[in-house]
């Protein structure tokens, strides 16, 4: 529902602005702001037209006397040809998109701006309805092309290494919207490389289990048959390690891939860079991802960016080695540190990245190094922050 705020001064003047975030508005009582200003809250009857079901919207047509195979019609423009308005849904009439239009709202995201990296590397900046900024990224290689999308605008979980990190949190993005992310890449990926997505990571701003009911449900329209058919093998979920909803994720028995954003290797580092640590330590990670593991059979894997003289010696690996030997998991991912202003570390040379896959080799451990894209454009891992 589209929540219109009234914002009136003690002299009478007025403005309008739009906030989904405001818990007043359920009460319908006038809250007051700073300076004396009052928040005066209506709402208006628009429902998301891509918050109904297919079922509904048969309803809806029965009840206005149309047809009831224009439910389907627009069910497909929303979720196969993505329509970004009513006015896109060129085989309806005029005046049934004019009736939808005044019914139903489509608060779809649009492209802000694209920057291209020297890698081939894609980051667009996505303008959400209500005015907010949220970046995704198209990673192509020869043998896949890859979305990184973002589920949530800001952050909470404060992560010292990550630009998202030290941006405020303004709210979680809807199913919606994040299915709009996807189609919009995918688009970007045809149209640039004449190919669809292959794969996509839950990898850029937010921590996707803390929202987590829009993320599965992008998840299921972004899979099935009457969304973009997407095998959920093909999807990664990463987290900064919320062990309740690690468990959740296995209750629900959930068919795409879990990649733990580790980092570091003992509970002292990890508090020091990653406060979520504090709450949900290493043991009750290790624990969680075994029942996961237990419940899905899905793939997992660690995530783990060098920083030097912090978690790059040898008795750090040995740690690493430890923990990834409690864990049924298929892969570390060794990643090279993408510097940002505010973060105190720095990434070790090659020699001792080297030196680190070397010794996690020795110890059979199966390890990848994943080097940056896009670092000229602040697109690479931890530097997406609405900047350029």
């Amino acid at each position: 529902m589209l929540i219109v705020v009234q914002i009136g001064s003690p002299d009478g003047a007025s403005a309008t602005c739009l906030n989904l975030d405001c818990t007043q508005y359920k009460r319908h009582n006038p809250c007051l702001l700073t300076n004396g200003y009052i928040c005066k809250m209506t709402s208006t009857q628009q429902k998301n037209i891509r918050h109904i079901t297919l079922p509904d919207l048969e309803e809806y047509f029965a009840n206005i006397g149309d047809k009831k195979f224009r439910a389907k019609q627009v069910h497909e423009w929303l979720w196969q040809k993505h329509a970004q308005s009513f006015d896109d849904m060129t085989n309806l009439s005029k005046d049934l998109r004019q009736k939808l239009a005044g019914d139903f709202s489509l608060p779809a995201l649009t492209i802000n701006t694209t920057q291209i990296s020297e890698d081939g590397t894609l980051k667009t900046r996505f303008k959400t309805f209500d005015g907010h900024m949220v970046e995704g990224v198209l990673i192509p290689t020869d043998e896949r092309k890859t979305a990184c999308v973002s589920s949530q605008i800001g952050c909470s979980l404060s992560c010292k290494f990550c630009a998202t990190g030290y941006m405020e949190k303004q709210r979680n993005l809807t199913y919606d919207e994040i299915y709009d992310e996807v189609a919009l890449i995918n688009r970007q990926s045809e149209n640039e490389y004449g190919k669809k997505l292959s794969n996509i990571v839950f990898m850029g701003m937010g921590e996707p289990l803390l929202n987590y009911s829009n993320v599965l449900k992008a998840i299921e329209r972004i899979s099935a048959e009457d969304g973009l058919a997407m095998s959920p093998r093909r999807i990664t979920v990463s987290t900064a390690g919320v062990a309740k909803m690690i468990r959740k994720l296995g209750d629900d028995q959930v068919r795409f891939k879990l990649a733990l954003s580790l980092h570091a290797a003992n509970d002292k580092k990890r508090n020091e860079i990653m406060p979520i640590n504090e709450t949900n330590n290493i043991k009750a990670l290790t624990d969680a991802l075994n029942y996961f593991y237990k419940q899905t059979k899905s793939e997992i894997t660690f995530e783990y960016i060098l920083f030097k003289n912090f978690n790059d010696s040898q008795p750090d690996a040995d740690e690493l080695i430890k923990i990834y030997r409690q864990v049924p998991a298929d892969l570390i991912n060794i990643i090279e540190y993408n510097p940002i202003d505010k973060f105190k570390f720095t990434k070790p040379d090659e020699d001792g990245i080297e030196k680190f896959m070397k010794y996690l080799e020795l110890h059979k451990v199966n390890a990848r190094l994943r080097r940056s894209r896009g670092k000229d454009i602040d697109a690479a891992c931890g530097q997406l922050a609405n900047k350029g």
